[in-house]
């Protein structure tokens, strides 16, 4: 039997996430949103590109979710998006409506399936999915340190003038403003970024790093980023499906891990058929434990403001 993977939102990112899904052949694909025609007509464009991009994955659009019935994986894309000007803060309680909504359907038609949650303010609204749905903490994750990572990863290969296969990087805390870059920990071809590039040029990346989601917004004037958020997803639907054990920085709940208690935040974890099976913890440095202790304390603001 074929997986079924479900992307709630028809949007540029969930749009996108079911075309990587489809062509990576994890599975058939069922593509939700409330908007009329939208989820139908991208669904059909998706499968009819299947006999040029050599795949069989099915695609459907609805604007229900029977059709999404005991999915193994859905992705949660649904929501606002960030508009020029506006923070993730400003986001959180119109997207808390629409993650809720969305998650309590997701558990009435699929109450097995594990869940990954892009939605903005990322952190919060993750915990907003492991509060409405009653998963177990290991089925309900968010996609927030791939992409974080991701963008840490271009910047120092540009910089190093590399390829970007060469270069490892670590990304911890909330997805936003206080999110923790570890230059420490990133590496080109396995040599710390410390031993490569002076302070000065590591800052500098850092902080394009953290607000590498507001500079793409500035430049698209109309929308937010989408081709690496729904990629760093789809990376993390297959190291579940295939139970590849794969270590992720991810959006993970957390009960003590990093002196943290009761709220998601981005840390390093194994990602296997279980969805979130280890949490890897690693040994911080006194700056960067007060950088990590600031990022969650502004994820615990959203959430507390949530009465979560």
């Amino acid at each position: 039997m074929r997986n079924k993977i479900s992307v709630v939102g028809a949007g540029n990112v969930g749009a996108t996430a079911a075309q990587k899904l489809a062509e990576r052949g994890l599975g058939d694909v069922v593509l939700v949103d409330i908007v009329e025609g939208i989820p139908q007509g991208k669904a059909l464009d998706l499968l009819e590109t299947g006999p040029i991009e050599h795949y069989d994955s099915r695609v459907i659009g609805a604007q229900d979710y029977a059709p999404t019935a005991d999915s193994n994986i859905v992705v949660i894309t649904a929501g606002l998006p960030r508009k020029p000007g506006m923070s993730r803060d400003d986001l959180l309680f119109k997207n808390y409506e629409i993650v809720k909504g969305v998650t309590e359907q997701v558990v009435k038609y699929s109450p097995h399936a594990i869940l990954i949650v892009v939605s903005n303010p990322l952190d919060a609204m993750t915990q907003v999915a492991l509060k409405v749905s009653r998963f177990p903490k290991n089925r309900v994750m968010g996609m927030a340190g791939v992409l974080d990572s991701a963008r840490f990863r271009t910047f120092i290969a540009m910089e190093m003038q590399c390829s970007v296969e060469n270069t490892h990087a670590f990304v911890l805390g909330g997805h936003g403003d206080t999110m923790v870059p570890l230059p420490r920990y990133s590496t080109v071809a396995g040599i710390p970024i410390t031993e490569l590039m002076p302070k000065e040029t590591i800052d500098r990346i850092v902080q394009r790093t953290r607000d590498g989601g507001a500079e793409i917004v500035s430049l698209l004037k109309t929308g937010s980023a989408y081709y690496a958020p729904a990629a760093s997803a789809v990376e993390m639907v297959e190291a579940i499906l295939f139970d590849k054990k794969k270590i992720l920085p991810i959006a993970a709940y957390l009960e003590g891990e990093y002196g943290v208690n009761g709220y998601y935040l981005g840390v390093p974890a194994k990602l296997g058929s279980k969805g979130v099976e280890d949490i890897v913890q690693i040994k911080l440095q006194p700056e960067e434990k007060a950088a990590l202790e600031k990022s969650a304390a502004s994820v615990k603001e959203l959430v507390d403001k949530l009465s979560l």
